[in-house]
């Protein structure tokens, strides 16, 4: 699939689909990224792949290896446990926040995208389900970070919602996400009642837990060799 713009929409190009392979669990953990063969699938130079690989890098989710090339990042069952504890906290935080500050409007967005994730469990492809709610999970929980009216924790906390997604399908697969659509589900009304009712310890704690129960949704998968 060349690419046929130039200059900085280019790096853009390269740089989005690589994240969206990533992100998806396309390419296993530890894996080595050819930048070659990245060049010629684009069909650009090397400058825009490494300006994309350094830009992965910096989300955690690759790593560039002096003399060797880019692989996929590869972390401890430690690490990965402790990242869900932190990212569990920071988004319980923005979840407090978000109920003593939301409108009214927002309150709407964030029902109708439960609704719309909701209509997820009649899907029947397994695949489709999966990548739809990771779309609408993310929006979901980014209609929360408007209605905290922060920017700097919303900054913060993109770069960790793309470690999670990282995670989820380079460790799990869609399938475990597949089926844990209602469940989680169901988390997410909680957490919007609890915002709905501007109680913001019921929707810290609430927050905390979903996030730090992601863990389930692979926890078989952990120790197994990458």
């Amino acid at each position: 699939m060349p690419v046929r713009r130039t200059g900085q929409r280019l790096g853009t190009v390269v740089l989005d689909e690589l994240k969206e392979r990533l992100l998806s669990g396309q390419y296993p953990a530890g894996s080595r990224i050819s930048i070659e063969e990245v060049k010629a699938e684009f069909g650009v130079s090397k400058q825009p792949v490494m300006d994309a690989m350094r830009r992965l890098e910096a989300i955690g989710i690759v790593q560039i290896v002096p003399q060797s090339g880019c692989r996929v990042a590869h972390y401890t069952s430690q690490e990965t446990l402790d990242f869900f504890n932190l990212f569990g906290r920071f988004e319980g935080e923005i979840a407090a926040a978000a109920a003593t500050r939301r409108t009214d409007a927002q309150l709407e967005d964030l029902d109708d995208t439960w609704q719309r994730i909701a209509d997820l469990e009649h899907a029947t492809d397994t695949t489709a389900r999966s990548r739809g709610y990771r779309f609408l999970n993310r929006e979901f929980h980014l209609v929360i970070h408007h209605m905290a009216h922060s920017r700097v924790m919303a900054e913060l906390s993109e770069r960790m919602w793309d470690m999670s997604d990282f995670f989820i399908n380079t460790i799990g697969g869609a399938q475990h996400l597949s089926d844990a659509v209602t469940n989680r589900n169901h988390d997410h009304d909680v957490i919007r009642s609890a915002i709905r009712s501007r109680n913001g310890e019921v929707a810290r704690v609430a927050m905390q837990s979903h996030i730090v129960e992601t863990v389930a949704l692979f926890r078989d998968d952990l120790d197994k060799p990458a």
